[in-house]
C-alpha cells in the first residue's frame, strides 16, 4: 500500500487555486495525531493552519505539502497568556477560520496513580486538560466572527469511562476533558459554535507505534478523517450531541470534487490514487472500533495482556508456590519487582 502521507502533495496540484474554503486551524498539528489530522484536511482539498510549538516540525510539514494551501504558526496555548498570543497571531492571517480541531495532549508515562504524589496529576491536567481551556477561551470568539457557525471538535483518548490500567492520571484527565467539551458545548451555543469531542476508545497506530499496535486501533488517519467529518456542515443525529464516539462519525474521504480541474485530471484518477486505498482502510478502522466499543475487553494493550498471562503463570508454577508463600509470609507481595512492559 502507498505511503498516506504522500498522496496528499499528489494530488494538491490538481486543485483549483481559485476555490476558496475557510481553513481549518489544527492544534498540535506535527503531533502523531496532528500530522494525520492535516494529512486528512489536504486530502479532502481543505485549507490548513497548522500550529504547534515545533517550529522545525513545522516548517518539515510545510516542505512536504509546498504545493497545498498549508499556512504554519508557531505557538502555544499552555496558558491564557499564550492563547490569547495565538488568537492574534490568527486575526492577523486575515484569513476567516472554518473550525479548530484541538489534537493536544501531554506525555503519557505509564504508572500507578498510587505510586506518584499529587503533584504528579496536577501535572497531567496542567498538559493534558487546561491548554484545551486556555485555547478555547481565546479561539472560540475567532469562529464565532461573522456568525458563520464553526465547529471546535477536541480529540480525546481512551480511559474516560473506565480505568485504563497502568494508566490512571490519563484516565482522570481524559475524563475530565469529556466533561470540558460538555460545558463548552453549553456555553458556546450562544455564540453559535459548535463545540464537540472526538471520542477514540483506543489508543491510536501512530509511525511511532506501528509495530506493536493491535489490529483495532485507528490509524491517525482516519482519527483526521472523522475530526474533519465533525467540522463539516452536516444534520446528521451527532450535530448535536457534545461528546462523539469515533465509530459513529463517517469519515470524509478524498479530494473536493468541486476544486478538481476536469481538463487535468478526472474523478477515476482521483478514486484509483486515494479514494480506494484510503477508503478500505478507513472502513475497517471503523468496524474495528465498533468491535472494541461492543467488546470492553478489546481495549486492552498486548502488552497488557501478556502481562496478565506472565503473571498468572507464575502464581500456577510450582518452582514459585514456595517462594510465592514465603513471601507472603514476609507481608510482600510476591511480584513487586516485576518490570512493566514500556508503553
Amino acid at each position: 500500500m502507498k505511503s498516506p502521507v504522500a498522496r496528499p502533495a499528489k494530488l494538491a496540484s490538481a486543485q483549483k487555486p481559485s476555490v476558496t474554503r475557510a481553513p481549518v486551524v489544527v492544534l498540535g498539528a506535527t503531533g502523531c495525531v496532528g500530522r494525520g489530522v492535516v494529512e486528512a484536511a489536504l486530502a479532502a482539498g481543505r485549507p490548513v493552519i497548522a500550529v504547534a510549538r515545533d517550529k522545525s516540525g513545522l516548517q518539515c510539514l510545510k516542505s512536504q505539502h509546498a504545493k497545498a494551501d498549508l499556512s504554519v504558526v508557531a505557538g502555544s496555548i499552555s496558558s491564557d497568556a499564550d492563547g490569547e498570543r495565538l488568537a492574534k497571531a490568527l486575526a492577523k492571517l486575515g484569513r476567516p477560520i472554518g473550525g479548530v480541531i484541538a489534537a493536544v495532549s501531554g506525555s503519557s508515562s505509564r504508572g500507578r496513580l498510587l505510586d506518584h504524589p499529587a503533584a504528579y496529576l496536577r501535572q497531567r491536567l496542567d498538559e493534558d486538560l487546561l491548554p484545551h481551556l486556555a485555547a478555547a477561551r481565546h479561539l472560540l470568539p475567532l469562529l464565532a466572527q461573522g456568525n458563520r457557525g464553526g465547529t471546535y471538535v477536541l480529540i480525546g483518548g481512551p480511559g474516560a469511562e473506565q480505568p485504563w490500567a497502568g494508566y490512571g492520571h490519563r484516565s482522570i484527565a481524559t475524563a475530565a476533558l469529556r466533561m470540558l467539551a460538555r460545558v463548552l458545548h453549553e456555553e458556546a451555543r450562544s455564540i453559535g459554535v459548535r463545540v464537540q469531542l472526538l471520542s477514540i476508545d483506543s489508543p491510536v497506530t501512530t509511525e511511532l507505534n506501528r509495530e506493536h499496535a493491535c489490529a483495532q486501533w485507528p490509524s491517525a488517519i482516519a482519527v483526521g478523517q472523522r475530526a474533519l467529518a465533525l467540522v463539516e456542515p452536516h444534520n446528521t443525529p451527532t450535530a448535536t450531541q457534545a461528546v462523539v464516539r469515533f465509530a459513529d462519525v463517517p469519515s470524509v474521504m478524498g479530494v473536493d470534487v468541486d476544486s478538481i480541474d476536469a481538463d487535468s485530471i478526472t474523478y477515476q484518477d482521483i478514486t484509483s490514487e486515494v479514494t480506494d486505498e484510503t477508503e478500505a482502510e478507513a472502513q475497517a478502522d471503523a468496524q474495528t472500533a465498533t468491535d472494541v466499543t461492543q467488546d470492553p475487553e478489546a481495549l486492552l494493550p498486548s502488552r497488557c495482556l501478556q502481562d496478565a498471562r506472565t503473571l498468572l503463570r507464575n502464581l500456577l508454577s510450582p518452582n514459585n508456590e514456595s517462594s510465592s508463600t514465603q513471601d507472603s509470609n514476609n507481608n510482600n507481595p510476591p511480584f513487586k519487582n516485576q518490570e512493566r512492559s514500556k508503553p
